[in-house]
């Protein structure tokens, strides 16, 4: 596969740990708003720039994008965004929890993207794509990395280790306690020879940002009548993490309501498809079982073992969706349905009891995540997970490297 080095931009060393932020994606407004609280240089100010307008500001209207569009340029002006003196990768490294995870950040092709060089597993959401889009577009930049990973290669891995012998350009912990230090490479021309010598790279987290990125491209090359093909718009940031070094957490299932069922019915139709065990652990503890919360207690969930499976019938949410959530709750597609929502694993099985004590919700299923090695089967059979099956963590920070475009 194809990547480059960047002449992006990235922030001051003095206030990196100020600047970088969390993605758009992981944080609601309110969210955004309280992390950003006092810290005018945090990067949400320009990825989530509604929290500058009034309360009840519609995140997709022009006038949040243009907010973005004047937070993003004042860093610039002020000192607080540098650009690059000449084309650069870096390495990125991150530790949680005692796990660290070290990726190269480069620019891959859009056309990578669209002849499935490199690989998806979700579908994408067209309002979200049109969001990312509207703001790339508006900013000319692409402002966070897509999460890529790739089978690890030993060559790339010596790269990698002796770079990060090198002192680092930043080198900080953020505020949930992840470490991030990052090592300027200039030119990086043996990675990049290095990555020829890799088939395809995988989508772990950041299919709207990789579906955004190739429309704004296509557009601009439909638009310019003398595109060359070298133009930056024909790349976008990722980083690039060797799959051996990831951990998925589980994406957990919150439902508004019964579907019109009785709890006792509803526990009835659920019998029917698994084995049912009372108060019960409320995390999995192996593949197979789900946990279910309901009336102020965890139930264990069961399903029955079956043969010759298909990739994606083997993961645990296409049991859920196929066997409890349609059939039973009536969610035919849990991207559009607005009695489903969906809890990141970094949250803790007590935020799924949180909302359905609240009342907000009349259930919770607690997941057992899902492999590396099944996203990486799903991919290659050009197959689809079903939404949410991933969350991967520690998440990428935005601004500490943009392209611009």
């Amino acid at each position: 596969m194809r990547i480059q080095a960047f002449q992006g931009l990235r922030p001051n060393p003095a206030i990196a740990a100020q600047l970088a932020s969390l993605p758009y994606d992981v944080v609601s407004t309110e969210e955004a708003r309280e992390l950003a609280k006092g810290n005018p240089l945090s990067f949400l100010h320009v990825v989530r720039a509604e929290i500058d307008l009034p309360v009840y500001a519609d995140p997709y209207a022009d006038a949040t994008y243009l907010k973005a569009k004047e937070n993003f340029e004042a860093l610039q002006r002020d000192g607080h965004l540098i650009r690059e003196t000449e084309p650069c990768l870096f390495l990125y490294r991150q530790i949680w929890r005692g796990r660290a995870q070290v990726g190269l950040t480069a620019t891959v092709h859009i056309e990578d993207y669209e002849n499935n060089v490199i690989k998806k597993h979700e579908k994408t959401r067209i309002q979200k794509e049109n969001d990312r889009l509207k703001l790339n577009q508006t900013i000319n930049a692409h402002p966070g990395p897509a999460f890529l990973t790739y089978r690890e290669d030993a060559h790339i891995t010596a790269l990698c280790e002796k770079v990060a012998q090198e002192k680092p350009l930043y080198d900080f912990v953020a505020v949930d306690e992840v470490r991030h230090t990052l090592w300027r490479i200039p030119g990086g021309a043996e990675f990049v020879s290095a990555f020829k010598d890799i088939p395809c790279a995988y989508i772990a987290d950041g299919h709207h940002r990789s579906a955004s990125a190739y429309r704004l491209g296509k557009a601009r090359r439909e638009a310019n009548p003398n595109h060359t093909g070298n133009e930056p718009y024909n790349w976008y940031p990722a980083v690039l993490f060797p799959s051996s070094q990831l951990a998925i957490l589980p994406y957990n299932r919150l439902v508004k309501d019964l579907n019109g069922l009785s709890p006792v019915d509803f526990m009835n139709r659920v019998k029917q498809v698994c084995t049912v065990y009372e108060n019960n652990a409320a995390t999995p503890e192996m593949p197979g079982q789900i946990s279910l919360f309901i009336r102020d207690r965890w139930f264990g969930l069961v399903r029955p073992k079956e043969a010759n499976l298909d990739p994606i019938s083997s993961l645990d949410v296409s049991f859920l969706q196929d066997k409890i959530l349609h059939p039973i709750l009536g969610i035919e597609d849990p991207r559009v349905s607005p009695r489903i929502d969906f809890v990141g694993g970094i949250r803790g099985v007590q935020e799924l009891e949180k909302r359905v004590t609240s009342g907000e919700f009349a259930l919770a299923f607690s997941m057992y995540p899902a492999t590396l090695d099944q996203l990486l089967e799903i991919s290659d059979a050009d197959q689809i997970m079903p939404p949410k099956s991933t969350w991967f963590e520690p998440k990428l920070r935005s601004g500490l490297f943009v392209h611009t475009v």
